[in-house]
């Protein structure tokens, strides 16, 4: 995989170069509330502007359906880019349009210019080759050379990260080197203890990756909506928790293998429970109480880890070499539900372990709760791309880099 280093080296002054980020970031009506990713791709961006680039940043936001949708506009995105920047960065209204075309063709050296939402375009999630092919087409005609650096979308076999690096001469950006380096550090040569830490929602999500961490890991931690379905498939009731009962098989039989394998699954001791979920917009509190996880009443909903798990978990984690963390342990969103992923995120920053935040939601769990970022050894920006990677999959988007 040729990176942008050697790019740099071959020169850029006065060449289009395509950088496919990932500025997903989440909005509340047209403010941003995370700009992480934005950050994220920073160095490369501001690197090649530096060396005379005429810099054209193209991304997704959200899941338009193949059409323009005004409230998934990258027009914030620009915006908060430009400002990160210290510089005037140009909008395209359109990806392949005639405002694309003419605005790139403005763009003067070491210039940056943002195209509105790649998904506007169908052509950009079609499973369709020759559509998806077609759409690459008209993306090339925008640039001399392609730089991949938006990790969140690697998994995705999409336009802009799988077709339109084989019609260009292609490089990998920074940020998709740095998050390729450390994953390497949680599949080969591995440092241990390794302990890994899932939460979220549904455990359906995380199946691949317990499978191959079972024969990876030393330690498994389980929280979230996730832990409702482990806890029931060791028999204990848990009143209206999120529970997914088709996946209590699958369940049942990766605690038997790591039973079998030595793998210690630590599950949550005690739960934050309340009659119904949060309000997340008035955060208005909440009738939370504590009770034991094999003792959850009827008509009560787990929404976070209890302060003797949390304490239980800390000790988990204490004396790990290798931490891997990928969901919050609750509703963090809510003050009530907080402690659970507060206390892991904290348990990382206190460890002098490598500790990688796998995106997503724990990646904005740490910066909402205001944790500083550089206390972790590297919070990642896609936590489907990074799964899959632990998982053993062929990611499209690397794939097509290192052709």
């Amino acid at each position: 995989m040729k990176t942008i280093d050697e790019l740099l080296t071959e020169g850029v002054a006065g060449r289009r170069v395509f950088v496919r980020a990932d500025l997903n970031v989440p909005l509340d009506g047209t403010t941003i509330t995370d700009d992480g990713r934005i950050r994220a791709v920073l160095p490369t961006v501001s690197k090649l502007a530096e060396a005379g680039a005429r810099v054209v940043v193209a991304s997704h936001l959200g899941r338009p359906k193949g059409a323009p949708d005004p409230a998934f506009s990258l027009a914030p995105a620009a915006a908060r880019l430009g400002e990160l920047l210290g510089a005037d960065v140009a909008f395209a209204t359109d990806t392949v349009g005639d405002s694309a075309r003419s605005t790139v063709a403005g763009l003067t050296d070491g210039q940056v210019a943002v195209v509105e939402n790649l998904r506007f375009n169908a052509g950009e999630t079609s499973k369709d080759d020759a559509e998806r092919g077609a759409f690459a087409d008209q993306l090339a005609e925008l640039a001399d050379v392609y730089v991949g650096d938006g990790f969140g979308a690697v998994h995705r076999k999409h336009a802009s990260v799988y077709d339109l690096p084989a019609r260009l001469p292609h490089y990998a950006g920074y940020l998709i080197a740095t998050e390729v380096g450390v994953l390497k550090k949680l599949t080969t040569d591995v440092k241990r203890p390794y302990a890994v830490v899932l939460g979220g929602a549904k455990v359906s999500d995380k199946l691949g990756v317990i499978d191959h961490l079972l024969e990876r890991a030393d330690r498994i931690l389980i929280g979230g909506g996730m832990a409702y379905t482990f806890l029931k498939a060791q028999g204990h009731e848990v009143g209206s928790s999120l529970l997914q009962e088709d996946q209590i098989p699958a369940v049942r039989e990766y605690l038997r293998r790591a039973e079998e394998k030595g793998v210690e699954f630590v599950l949550p001791v005690d739960v934050v429970v309340a009659p119904a979920f949060p309000d997340l917009k008035t955060k208005a509190p909440a009738d939370a109480t504590t009770v034991a996880a094999d003792a959850i009443p009827a008509g009560q909903m787990g929404l976070d880890n209890g302060p003797e798990t949390n304490k239980l978990y800390a000790s988990k984690l204490a004396d790990a070499a290798t931490v891997f963390w990928n969901g919050p342990m609750g509703v963090f969103e809510h003050p009530d539900f907080a402690d659970g992923t507060r206390a892991v995120a904290q348990a990382l920053v206190d460890s002098p372990a490598l500790s990688v935040v796998g995106g997503g939601d724990s990646a904005a769990a740490v910066r909402i709760l205001g944790f500083d970022e550089n206390a972790f050894g590297h919070i990642s920006t896609g936590g489907g791309a990074s799964l899959e990677y632990l998982e053993g999959k062929t990611l499209p988007g690397l794939a097509a880099l290192e052709d």
